[in-house]
C-alpha cells in the first residue's frame, strides 16, 4: 500500500479526528483575516529602477516649495466662467471649501485656493492700491525736492545775514575806534561786500548805531549799540528768514506725512497680495464687467502687465483665445498638506485627504454656484474610486458568483446536503487564505478581487470531482459502504488533485519570477489558497460527508445519488465528441487544432501591454446596478469623465516627467551644460508630447526659465545673467557658477527648485521639469524625454529620463517580462514534473507530455483571442498565461489519470476512452460551468481590469475544458498506439502489449 492509500486511509477512517484537526487549522488562520489592511496604491507595483532611484534624489535634493502637498483640480463650466456672475459664483465656493470643517484642516498654510477669480481680485486691488502708490509718491518726490532746496537756499541766506552781519559788526567797531572815520563810508564798504540789499533807512539805523558806539558811557551802552548795527539793521532780512524757516518745517511735516502715507500704501499693496477670500469677493463684487475685462485683458492678454505667464495661463485651457476675455472653463487648484503621505494621485492618501476631497466634490455639486458644472479632480477622488470600485465589485460580482455557483451545483449535485457541504468547503478556503494574507501582512490591493473569484471556482472543481467519482463509486459498488465509497474516490482521484494543485501552484509561483511586489504575493497568495482547497476538499469536506450521510444513512435515508454527466443522455453524447473524433479521425484532430494555435500564437505577438492610471479608474456603471438593493447598488463615479475632461484640456497638475542632469566629467554650473539644457529646452518644447498654453510656450521650468523669470524682476540678477549671456541667446556662456550664486542670493526658493546645492555651496545637479500631455501614451511620453536626456548625457554629464509616466512605462516593460517569464517556467516546470510523475507512477513520461500539449495550445488559443478582443495585458490579465497552465493542466490531468484507471480495469482502448470522457467528463464540465461561471460574473465588476481578467479568465477555462474533451483524446489514441501499452493491439482494441518503455 502506498503512503497516499494509508492517508487516505487515515482520513475515512477517523473522520472526526480530521474534522477537529482541521477546524482547529480554520480557526487559527481565520484570526489573521482582521488584520488584513487595504491598499490602493499603484506605487506599490514600482520595483527598484533606476529611474525610481533618481526621482527619489530629486524628492530629496530639490526643494519646490511644494513638498508633502498634493494638489486638486477644481473646474467650472459654462458658456462665460470669465463674466462677473460666475467669478462671483466661484469665489463664494471657495469660502465654502475654507470655512468646510473636513476640508479647513488639510489646505496649506499660504495660497491654498488659486483660481482666476482671485488673480483677477486680486490684481484690482494692486491696481487701485498701486494707482495711489504712484500718485502719492510722485508728491512726495515732488515735495522732497523742493524741501532740500529750499533748506539749502535757506542755509545760504542764513549764511549770508551773518556775514554781513559780522561786517557790520567790525565796521562799527573800526567807528567806535576812529572817532574821525566817516560812517557813511563805513556803511557803504560793507553793503558793497555783501548780496544782502541795505537801503537809507538800514543807513539811518547803522548811523544811529554809531553815534551810540562813539557816546557810549558804560559796556551796557555799547552792546546795545552794536545789536542796533546789526540785528537791527538786518531785521527784516532775519524776519523773512524766519518765515522761510516756518514754511519749510511745515513742508518737512506734510513730507512726513506723506512717508507715512507711503508706508501704509505699501503695506496695502502686501496685503492685496495676501487678501483675505472677504475682502477679494468684496472686491469683485464692487466692480462691473467693464473693469474685470480691463484686468481680464491684462492677465490674459498678448501684452501688458504679467500679461500671459504661465501661472495664470495654466487656470483656463489650453486653447483659450487671447484676443477674448471668455472662456467656457476655468480651472481653480486647491493645495493640501499630506504630511508626508504621498501626493501622487496613484499613491496611497491619507484618509483625511480623501475625506476632504470628497466633501470638496459634495460642496461643488450641492450648489449652482452661478456656473453649469464644477468638476473635481484629486489623488484622493481617484484613490477613493479605486478602493470604493474594488468594494463595489465584490459586492456585485460575489453574490452573483455564489449564485451561479449554487445554481450550477444545484443542476450538478441535485442534493440539498452536498450543496450546503461545497459551499461550506468554499467558505473555509476563503477563511484559510485570508487568514493566510493577514498573518503574512499581505494587504489586499487591485489584484486580490479577483482571489475568492478564483478560490471558488477552483474550489467547486474540487468538490465536484471529489463528490461525483464518490457518486460513480456507490452506484458501481452498491454494496459498499459510505466510508469505503469515499476511500475509493479518494484513492481514484485524489492523486490527480494532488497533481493538479501541484501544476496549479507551480503556475502561480512561477509569478514569483516577476520584479513587481504584488504580483509576488498574488502568486504566493493563490498557490496557498489552492493548497487550502486541497486540504479542505480533500481532508474536511469528505470526513465530514462521511459523518453526514453514515449518520442519515443509518436512519433510513438513502444518500446514493447518480453522477453528473453519465446515464446516457444529452450531456453524455455531447461529452462524447471527444472520444468518437479520437476513433474516427485523430490526425484531422490534432491538425485543425495546430492550426488554430498557430493562428492564435501571431495574434499573441500583437497583444499590448498597459499599465497606467486610466486602467484602474472605473467607468460610470451601468445604469440597471443602481437598480440593485442596498448594500450591492454601486457607487457614482467621476473621476475617469472627469480625468478625461482634464487631460484634453488643461495642465494636468501630476503629468510631469523630469530630467535629471548630474555632475559627471563636467559640472552642471557651466557653459556647456547650459548649452545643452538649452537645447533640451528646445526639442522638448517643439515635442508632440509636451503641453503647450495658448501663448505658445511649453510648460517647462528648468535653470534657464528659472533665470529669465527672475531676471525680469530683479536688477542686481539681471545685471550678472546679462553679463553672463554674451551671445544674447538667453543662456549665460561664461561664469555659470557665478551666476548660480546670485541666483541662490535673490531668488533661493526658486532657484532651488532647479539646482541641488550641496552643504559645502558645491553644484552638483540641475533639472528640467516638463508638462506632458494626460493624453499622451506612456511609449510616446517615455520615448521622447529618453532622447531628449541622451542629447544631453554626454561630455561628462549624466542625465536621466524619469517621472510617474516614465516608471510606469518600466512597470508595464517588467509585466510583458512577466508574462514571457512565467509562461515559460510554468511550461517548464509542468512538464517535467508531469513527465517525472508519469514515469514513476504509469511508466510513461511521454504521457505527461501528451497531457499538457493541450494546455500549451489552450495558451495561443487565449492569447489570440485577447488581441482579437484588444484587451491588453495588465496587472491581472498578465498572468493570464501562467494562470491558463495552472488552471488548464487540471481538466487534462483529470482525464488521462481516469483514462489510465480504465485501461487498467478493462483493458481497452475505446471502452476506456468513453468512460473517461463520460464519468471525468461530466465531472469537467460540472467543474468548467462553475468555474467560467465565477470568474464570468466578473464581467459584472465596477474595477475595469478585473472585467477584462473575469472574461478572459472565462474563456481560458472554456478553451482548457474544450481542449481536454476534444484534443486529448485524439492525442491520447496517438500515445496510446505509438508510445503507449497499444503500440500492437487487436481490431477489437484489447492491449496485447500493456506496457512500454520511453
Amino acid at each position: 500500500m502506498s503512503r497516499f492509500d494509508r492517508f487516505v486511509d487515515a482520513v475515512a477512517g477517523h473522520t472526526r479526528i480530521a474534522i477537529a484537526v482541521m477546524l482547529v487549522l480554520t480557526v487559527v488562520l481565520g484570526a489573521g483575516a482582521g488584520m488584513i489592511e487595504q491598499s490602493s496604491s499603484l506605487d506599490q507595483f514600482q520595483s527598484d529602477s533606476p529611474e525610481s532611484q533618481k526621482l527619489t534624489y530629486i524628492q530629496g535634493n530639490f526643494s519646490t516649495g511644494a513638498e508633502n502637498t498634493t494638489s486638486v483640480q477644481l473646474i467650472a463650466r459654462d458658456d462665460n466662467v470669465l463674466d462677473k456672475e460666475s467669478m462671483v459664483g466661484i469665489l463664494e465656493l471657495e469660502q465654502r471649501l475654507q470655512t468646510n470643517e473636513t476640508i479647513e484642516g488639510t489646505l496649506v498654510e499660504n495660497d491654498s485656493i488659486v483660481g482666476l477669480p482671485n488673480i483677477v481680485a486680486t490684481t484690482a486691488m494692486q491696481q487701485q492700491v498701486g494707482g495711489e502708490l504712484q500718485r502719492t509718491n510722485a508728491e512726495f518726490q515732488q515735495l522732497n525736492a523742493t524741501v532740500s532746496q529750499e533748506r539749502a537756499a535757506l542755509q545760504n541766506r542764513s549764511d549770508t545775514l551773518n556775514a554781513t552781519a559780522a561786517d557790520l559788526q567790525r565796521a562799527l567797531g573800526m567807528l567806535q575806534q576812529n572817532p574821525n572815520a566817516s560812517v557813511e563810508a563805513a556803511f557803504e564798504q560793507v553793503r558793497s561786500n555783501t548780496s544782502v540789499e541795505l537801503d537809507q533807512e538800514d543807513y539811518g539805523t547803522f548811523q544811529q548805531a554809531a553815534q551810540g558806539v562813539r557816546n557810549a558811557q558804560n559796556q551796557s551802552q555799547v552792546e546795545q549799540a552794536y545789536q542796533l548795527g546789526t540785528q537791527g539793521v538786518l531785521r527784516d532780512q532775519y524776519s523773512d528768514l524766519q518765515e522761510r524757516g516756518e514754511e519749510l518745517q511745515a513742508q518737512g511735516e506734510r513730507l512726513r506725512e506723506l512717508g507715512g502715507e507711503l508706508q501704509t500704501l505699501n503695506g496695502e499693496l502686501q496685503n492685496a497680495s495676501n487678501a483675505t477670500l472677504d475682502e477679494q469677493l468684496e472686491q469683485l463684487q464692487s466692480m462691473n464687467q467693464s473693469q474685470i475685462d480691463g484686468v481680464l485683458s491684462l492677465l490674459l492678454g498678448e501684452n501688458g502687465g504679467d500679461g500671459g505667464s504661465s501661472a495664470v495661463l495654466a487656470l483656463v485651457p489650453t486653447d483659450f483665445d487671447r484676443g477674448t476675455t471668455e472662456a467656457e472653463a476655468t480651472m481653480v487648484v486647491v493645495t493640501q498638506t499630506t504630511d508626508g503621505q504621498s501626493s501622487a494621485p496613484t499613491g496611497e492618501t491619507s484618509d483625511a485627504i480623501s475625506n476632504s476631497q470628497l466633501a470638496m466634490q459634495d460642496i461643488a455639486t450641492e450648489n449652482d454656484w452661478s456656473v453649469d458644472e464644477v468638476l473635481v479632480f484629486g489623488s484622493g477622488i481617484i484613490g477613493e474610486e479605486i478602493t470604493q470600485s474594488m468594494t463595489d465589485s465584490l459586492a456585485i460580482v460575489g453574490p452573483l458568483a455564489l449564485l451561479f455557483v449554487l445554481l450550477a451545483l444545484i443542476v450538478a449535485y441535485r442534493d440539498v446536503l452536498d450543496i450546503v457541504l461545497g459551499l461550506l468547503g468554499i467558505f473555509t478556503v476563503l477563511i484559510w487564505t485570508f487568514g493566510f494574507m493577514g498573518w503574512a501582512d499581505i494587504a489586499f490591493n487591485q489584484l486580490f478581487v479577483a482571489v475568492p473569484v478564483l478560490l471558488i471556482g477552483l474550489s467547486i472543481d474540487y468538490a465536484i470531482h471529489v463528490f461525483m467519482r464518490h457518486r460513480e463509486e456507490r452506484n458501481e459498488h452498491g454494496s459498499a459502504g459510505v466510508r469505503e465509497s469515499m476511500r475509493i474516490a479518494l484513492t481514484g482521484v485524489g492523486i490527480a488533485l494532488v497533481w493538479v494543485t501541484a501544476t496549479t501552484v507551480i503556475g502561480f509561483l512561477s509569478n514569483l519570477t516577476s520584479p513587481l511586489p504584488p504580483i509576488q504575493e498574488f502568486g504566493v497568495v493563490s498557490a496557498f489558497g489552492i493548497t487550502a482547497a486541497l486540504l479542505v476538499f480533500g481532508i474536511l469536506i469528505p470526513a465530514i460527508k462521511i459523518e453526514v450521510d453514515g449518520f442519515l444513512e443509518g436512519r433510513g435515508w438513502d444518500r446514493t445519488k447518480s453522477a453528473f454527466g453519465t446515464g446516457g443522455g444529452r450531456f453524455s453524447s455531447v461529452l462524447a465528441a471527444g472520444s468518437t473524433a479520437a476513433r474516427k479521425a485523430p490526425f484531422v484532430v490534432i491538425l485543425v487544432a495546430l492550426l488554430i494555435s498557430a493562428g492564435g500564437a501571431y495574434g499573441a505577438s500583437q497583444v499590448d501591454t498597459s499599465f497606467n492610471q486610466e486602467d484602474f479608474i472605473a467607468d460610470s456603471p451601468p445604469q440597471w446596478t443602481y437598480d440593485l438593493p442596498e448594500p450591492f447598488k454601486p457607487s457614482q463615479y467621476s473621476a475617469k469623465d472627469n480625468l478625461d475632461y482634464v487631460n484634453e484640456n488643461f495642465v494636468r497638475q501630476d503629468s510631469q516627467s523630469q530630467i535629471l542632469v548630474e555632475s559627471g566629467g563636467t559640472s552642471v554650473a557651466s557653459a556647456e551644460a547650459m548649452q545643452k539644457l538649452g537645447d533640451a529646452e528646445e526639442r522638448a518644447a517643439s515635442s508632440g508630447v509636451v503641453v503647450v498654453l495658448s501663448n505658445d510656450e511649453a510648460e517647462i521650468r528648468s535653470p534657464l526659465s528659472v533665470m529669465e523669470s527672475v531676471a525680469a524682476s530683479n536688477e542686481t540678477f539681471n545685471a550678472t545673467f546679462t553679463a553672463a549671456d554674451t551671445d544674447g541667446d538667453g543662456v549665460p556662456d561664461q561664469n555659470v557658477g557665478e551666476v548660480f550664486d546670485t541666483l541662490f542670493q535673490v531668488a533661493p526658493d526658486q532657484a532651488a527648485g532647479v539646482i541641488s546645492q550641496t552643504e559645502d555651496g558645491e553644484y552638483e545637479a540641475v533639472r528640467m521639469v516638463v508638462s506632458t500631455k494626460g493624453s499622451a501614451s506612456m511609449d510616446a511620453v517615455t520615448e521622447e524625454m529618453r532622447a531628449i536626456a541622451s542629447d544631453v548625457d554626454v561630455d561628462g554629464l549624466t542625465a536621466t529620463a524619469t517621472g510617474q509616466t516614465i516608471l510606469f512605462k518600466i512597470v508595464s516593460d517588467q509585466l510583458l517580462q512577466t508574462v514571457v517569464e512565467s509562461l515559460i517556467i510554468t511550461l517548464v516546470a509542468t512538464f517535467a514534473f508531469l513527465m517525472l510523475t508519469y514515469r514513476i507512477t504509469e511508466g510513461s513520461a511521454t504521457l505527461g507530455a501528451v497531457t499538457l500539449l493541450p494546455v500549451a495550445l489552450s495558451v495561443s488559443w487565449i492569447l489570440g483571442t485577447m488581441y482579437l478582443m484588444d484587451i491588453p495585458f495588465n496587472i491581472l490579465t498578465g498572468m493570464i498565461t501562467s494562470l491558463t497552465v495552472g488552471l488548464g493542466v487540471a481538466y487534462s490531468i483529470h482525464l488521462s489519470e481516469r483514462f489510465n484507471q480504465e485501461l487498467e480495469r478493462t483493458g481497452d482502448l475505446w471502452e476506456s476512452m468513453r468512460r473517461a470522457v463520460t464519468g471525468t467528463g461530466g465531472a469537467l464540465l460540472g467543474s468548467a460551468a462553475t468555474t467560467v461561471g465565477g470568474f464570468g460574473v466578473l464581467a459584472f465588476a465596477i474595477l475595469p481590469p478585473l472585467r477584462q481578467f473575469g472574461i478572459i479568465t472565462g474563456l481560458t477555462i472554456i478553451y482548457a475544458f474544450l481542449a481536454s474533451v476534444l484534443v486529448l483524446p485524439s492525442l491520447l489514441v496517438v500515445w496510446y498506439r505509438y508510445l503507449g501499452p497499444g503500440r500492437s493491439t487487436t481490431a477489437g482494441g484489447k492491449t496485447t502489449s500493456t506496457t512500454a518503455e520511453d
